[in-house]
């Protein structure tokens, strides 16, 4: 016999069905470089494939000078500048080496809101609703965010007309986590960069911490009685 249970209306949770169900993105991820690109041989393929198809056709010499513009800096990669309108290949991939450099990230997730922590860069943020939601906009640039079925995406675009996106996937059973960052450039260049994460569980912390009034904080090993 199972024991009887009772419960008023006010014992019952309320789901709000206004809110999509989003798959579990959850947790702490360690990146599988095995199944990740390479940013240098991913650079090489692409320009294999730019010779191959400019060997296809007649392409002809653009006219008129260039103007100069200022270059734009993201971290320690300078886009731009010096006579070019435009980043080139070869930019927009150091520039996706630069934003994938983490090997760790931590994603955060609750009813209403996901949070990617990267170690060195801001979090990216985005609420679970429907529609594309702006994140931030200021002088250095905007973001926005949004979901396509189950795959979240962010969408950074900067000054000179350079966008960065970041699409991510995760296994239905919160195993197995792929971002695709993607980098295009004023004139449509782009740059993909795929990464795979695994999901790691990280060691529990080995003493337990109380601030206390008369002797400060004061740390023992964890289970072990004060």
């Amino acid at each position: 016999m199972f024991p009887q249970f009772s419960y008023s209306a006010e014992d019952l949770p309320v789901l709000d069905l206004s809110i999509p169900l989003r798959l579990d993105f959850s947790g702490f991820w360690e990146k599988d470089f095995r199944r990740s690109d390479n940013w240098e041989d991913e650079l090489n393929r692409t320009m294999r494939i730019r010779q191959e198809a400019a060997a296809r056709q007649q392409s002809s010499p653009s006219s008129g000078l260039g103007v100069t513009l200022p270059p734009i800096s993201v971290g320690n990669v300078n886009l731009g500048g010096s006579g070019r309108r435009t980043a080139n290949i070869v930019d927009l991939a150091r520039l996706a080496e630069y934003i994938s450099r983490q090997s760790t990230i931590e994603i955060i997730q609750t009813r209403n809101e996901i949070r990617v922590k990267r170690e060195g860069d801001a979090d990216l943020v985005c609420g679970m609703d429907y529609g594309i939601m702006q994140t931030f906009s200021n002088e250095h640039g905007v973001e926005v965010c949004g979901w396509d079925g189950q795959q979240l995406i962010f969408q950074i675009m900067l000054p000179g007309d350079l966008v960065v996106a970041h699409r991510f996937t995760v296994a239905s059973n919160n195993s197995s986590l792929n971002l695709v960052t993607t980098i295009t450039s004023k004139n449509r260049e782009s740059f993909n960069l795929i990464q795979a994460f695994n999901r790691y569980d990280t060691p529990s912390d080995p003493f337990d911490c109380e601030q206390t009034l008369s002797r400060g904080i004061v740390c023992s090993q964890s289970g072990a009685g004060r």
